[in-house]
């Protein structure tokens, strides 16, 4: 029997083994290059000195290429049938978060007067993605958790088109003349490669070997969770005086935004008739976004000039904070219901 298993392992393994330097290759290829597009992301009179580029264009987005694969060695094909199989209840996910989120922060930036760098910023984080967070989060008030990471699948992939083509418009209409010349369609690539790419390697990995995938889960969620919390924190520290010196509006600006869109998408859901269970999905995945991706675009597309993260990234910095208070009584909440 000692044989037998031995032999099932040992072809198991030459099995995978083209599948693991497969996706190591590509892994390498793609950080290549992201590093060589994200040079041309930035206008040629904005680009800063080395020292700052190499947080800017290098640590920071192999840090979210490893939290999006986090997310991708979860996923499944099935994981984005609700397109097909239950329409409606896809519709109202992706049209809270990708018209309506979008929608919602721009009336915030311009009815409390952000700077425009912070209302860009903003504009961002709105057109970010779901995460493993909107996911857990959903877990932990009773929601349905199989819908929130389609949400999260979808949208995920999706963002690639709508991000770029959405922040774009935001940096000509807030910031005008004085923003940086970028191209949209670089922009679009880059959230490829930062997005998607690993995304598609962890579902593969999950599709070719199961068990691989079962056993690095655990692993690379507790290293992209702290991961999170670097990005997050780094964007406060190296930008605290900016923080300080709008905090007053940035603030209540994320509150607002985070609130608005946690009730929003529970109404509509229960508007289209939805159980509990399913709007508490819809309701988190419409309130709750992905901050690292925020800050490393915000990052990617104006660098700081004192090598720190750029103002572009604080808004989704102070969002990576503040989402656990604004979402914790309606966990809570959910939490303390009866019905399924």
């Amino acid at each position: 029997m000692d044989c037998i298993s031995n032999r099932r392992d040992t072809l198991v393994l030459q099995y995978n083994l083209p599948i693991m330097r497969f996706a190591t290759l590509t892994v390498i290829f793609s950080i290549l290059a992201l590093f060589l597009i994200t040079n041309s992301v930035i206008a040629e009179d904005d680009v800063v000195e080395d020292e700052s580029n190499l947080i800017i264009d290098v640590i920071l987005p192999i840090a979210l290429a490893f939290i999006m694969f986090s997310l991708g060695i979860g996923l499944t094909i099935d994981d984005f049938s609700i397109i097909v199989k239950e329409p409606k209840v896809f519709a109202i996910g992706i049209a809270n978060q990708m018209v309506i989120l979008p929608i919602v922060a721009f009336a915030i930036a311009s009815g409390l007067g952000l700077s425009a760098e912070l209302s860009v910023g903003l504009m961002i984080l709105a057109c970010s993605p779901g995460g493993v967070t909107s996911n857990i989060l959903t877990k932990l008030a009773k929601g349905d958790t199989a819908l929130s990471v389609s949400y999260t699948a979808v949208v995920s992939v999706a963002t690639v088109v709508t991000l770029p083509l959405i922040v774009g418009f935001s940096m000509d209409h807030f910031m005008g003349e004085s923003a940086p010349d970028i191209d949209v369609l670089t922009l679009g690539i880059t959230m490829f490669l930062l997005t998607t790419v690993p995304v598609v390697i962890g579902m593969s990995v999950r599709h070719y070997s199961i068990e691989t995938a079962d056993k690095i889960d655990k692993g690379v969620s507790m290293v992209a969770a702290g991961l999170f919390v670097i990005i997050v924190l780094a964007a406060i520290a190296t930008e605290w005086d900016t923080l300080m010196d709008n905090i007053g509006a940035l603030g209540p600006a994320i509150i607002l935004l985070s609130t608005s869109m946690l009730g929003i998408g529970y109404k509509s859901a229960e508007f289209l008739e939805l159980n509990a269970k399913r709007a508490t999905t819809v309701s988190i995945e419409s309130g709750i976004q992905n901050a690292s991706v925020g800050i490393t675009v915000g990052g990617l597309i104006l660098a700081s000039p004192d090598g720190g993260l750029s103002t572009l990234s604080l808004p989704s910095g102070v969002y990576g904070v503040l989402m656990y208070i604004v979402v914790a009584p309606f966990v809570y909440w959910r939490i303390t219901q009866t019905e399924e």
